[in-house]
């Protein structure tokens, strides 16, 4: 058997395994890295080259800078914008989806964007009870077509204009491909709204089962118990410190926390004996009842406190704080029967000063306790309801001694650790932005300096950033680029070109246009969509020299149909990444991206002659 038969076959294998999703897509790409050396063609260190690709590790990168996002909660709001523009409307989400990812990726690597667009889409999806499967396909269409946008989009866009000078014909300019890309997106949203139908068919994903803070807040009778006081300026307590006040003890108000700052520089700060006060700032009060604290009858009066001391009282939502779930958090925490608390008090056992956490609400059994409960003596079995910082509240459950952790509510799901830094966190993403469009540095170089500022800001730690990476789909790119060498080496890609030519002749030239576009869009099947353009390049430009035809069209339709891969999960890392997230198999590019590609070809064939004249 020859070279290029045992490729071609080892190739049909894969394609074969692919499309029965037996075994594992990353498991195949690791027995192709074995058995592609075993032809002769090429060396197990080329099989391996892929390892030390700079685009993988670029990947891996850019999988860090949008856990990052996610950590700082910068994903979130972007989450929370597109949800509330889309309202109800699973249409609107989509398309607006899109033409954001297309957005970005015309000015960064389609596949980091992606990479952070997932979490953000999962997201989205979680809470509007939609399968994600409906939005991860719209997701890596709209990066893909982010391709058709500027030149610096995509690799094979700067591939054929490089060729383009090289052959002594000016390149193109920055925004050449634009007025295709634009109307190729618009015909991938008015798809992707009929299609979706074919996506992940069932019913929406079921809500926690867990409880919610607001079923607390009913449980423990907490409505009703919040205040929001802000210091004037000039106010008496400005430049205090909270143990001066000494509210807990003599009033029976706990200080949950104080806010400071507005929009970005807005956060929470922990209150402390040494936490002192400045104007501006928004003191978030739990309040019990005169019965509860065993005050005298007339109990604290809240509003005199406030108007002696240059308080504003602000509006409160009536569901006790809830929605400050991204930096307070709520635990249900037992009491075991080894525990050295039991018979103490909440208040004997400074339980705030020993875990950074209030106790606001107490269960003997099953019953709250109406009571005081931070005097109330501890019993084993007793359930104490606390709150305080996320941070705390997880350090808490590792500890395990005295007290055990029985329940978080559903909300602890999007809690994010380092909301305050996601300035940070948005400004790092610029500037690795800002360096790939200049190229000031490679792309991999940006991202990895990029990754280096946000582990300095403390913006994602070691741990994170490590658990962030999509291992799985990294192995399967690596598996994969083997091939394109091998074809290469064996002749197979050449015989493919010789054979475009020879069909070519006598057709017109948008028929032209049409076969370089569908040889393209299918060798990027097998290869990268980079090494396509390498390859299809030179081609597309002898065609046109030969029919005396201007060059640009035939050089376009190259670089847009290299980006035109949605046929399988493997033509391009876009489709690889949401294969896992979208719980989707061989099968559903083919019948989703086959047909898009069709009406991306026709579409373009249509275009690029009235803008590029022949």
């Amino acid at each position: 058997m020859s070279p290029l038969a045992m490729v071609l076959a080892l190739l049909g294998a894969a394609v074969v395994m692919f499309a029965l999703n037996r075994p594992r897509m990353d498991v195949v790409a690791v027995m192709m890295m074995v058995a592609l050396p075993m032809t002769g063609v090429i060396s197990m260190s080329e099989a391996l080259v892929g390892l030390s690709d700079p685009n993988i590790v670029l990947i891996a990168a850019l999988f860090i800078i949008g856990e990052a996002l996610v950590r700082t909660g910068v994903t979130q709001r972007l989450g929370d914008w597109l949800t509330a523009r889309a309202g109800a409307s699973e249409a609107k989400l989509i398309v607006l989806l899109m033409v954001i990812v297309a957005g970005v990726g015309s000015f960064m690597s389609s596949t980091g964007v992606v990479a952070i667009f997932i979490p953000i889409v999962l997201r989205i999806a979680r809470n509007a009870r939609i399968p994600a499967g409906r939005l991860m396909m719209p997701l890596s269409m709209a990066a893909l077509i982010s391709g058709m946008m500027t030149l610096v989009a995509t690799a094979p866009n700067l591939v054929v204009h490089s060729e383009l000078i090289r052959q002594g014909h000016e390149g193109f300019s920055f925004f050449a491909f634009t007025p295709f890309g634009v109307p190729v997106l618009v015909l991938a949203a008015l798809y992707m709204l009929l299609a979706r139908r074919f996506l992940a068919p069932g019913p929406a994903p079921a809500l926690p089962e867990r409880a919610a803070l607001a079923n607390w807040v009913d449980e423990y009778a907490l409505a009703g118990r919040e205040h929001r006081l802000r210091l004037r300026p000039g106010s008496a307590l400005a430049g205090k410190r909270l143990d001066t006040l000494d509210l807990r003890a003599s009033a029976g108000v706990n200080i949950i926390a104080v806010e400071r700052g507005t929009g970005f520089r807005r956060r929470l700060i922990q209150p402390r004996a040494g936490t002192i006060l400045a104007a501006g700032d928004i003191l978030l009060l739990d309040q019990r009842s005169a019965a509860d604290t065993g005050a005298d009858a007339g109990g604290f009066d809240l509003e005199a406190f406030a108007q002696a001391n240059e308080l504003i009282a602000l509006p409160v939502s009536g569901q006790w704080f809830t929605d400050t779930a991204q930096e307070i958090g709520m635990a249900q925490i037992i009491v075991p029967p080894t525990s050295r608390l039991i018979g103490q008090t909440v208040t004997g056992a400074r339980f705030r000063t020993s875990h950074d956490l209030s106790v606001i609400g107490l269960k003997h059994g099953t019953k709250a306790v109406p009571g005081g409960v931070v005097d109330e003596p501890l019993r084993a079995g007793d359930t104490l309801l606390t709150v305080g910082p996320w941070r705390a509240i997880r350090k808490l459950a590792e500890e395990r001694r005295d007290l055990v952790l029985l329940d978080l509510p559903a909300e602890s799901d999007e809690a994010v650790p380092a909301r305050h830094r996601a300035p940070l966190a948005v400004a790092v993403l610029a500037l690795v932005i800002v360096l790939m469009v200049w190229g000031v540095v490679p792309n991999v170089q940006a991202a990895l300096f990029g990754c280096l500022l946000l582990g300095l800001f403390r913006c994602i730690d070691m741990a994170g950033a490590y658990r962030s990476i999509h291992w799985q789909s990294l192995i399967l790119i690596v598996g994969m680029m083997p091939f394109s060498l091998a074809l290469q080496r064996t002749g197979g890609v050449e015989i493919a070109a010789q054979a475009l030519l020879g069909v070519l002749e006598g057709a017109s030239p948008r028929m032209v246009l049409a076969v370089i576009f569908a040889a393209t869009a299918a060798l990027s099947l097998f290869i990268s969509n980079t090494a396509t353009a390498v390859l299809m390049a030179p081609v597309a430009l002898a065609v046109a020299a030969a029919l005396g035809a201007s060059p640009y069209p035939f050089a376009m339709t190259v670089a847009l149909a290299a980006s035109a891969a949605f046929m399988t999960p493997v033509s391009s890392p876009v489709n690889t990444l949401v294969v896992g997230p979208g719980n989707y198999r061989f099968s559903d590019f083919l019948r989703i991206g086959g047909p898009f590609t069709l009406i991306a070809l026709l579409a373009c064939v249509g275009l690029v002659p009235l803008v590029l004249p022949f």
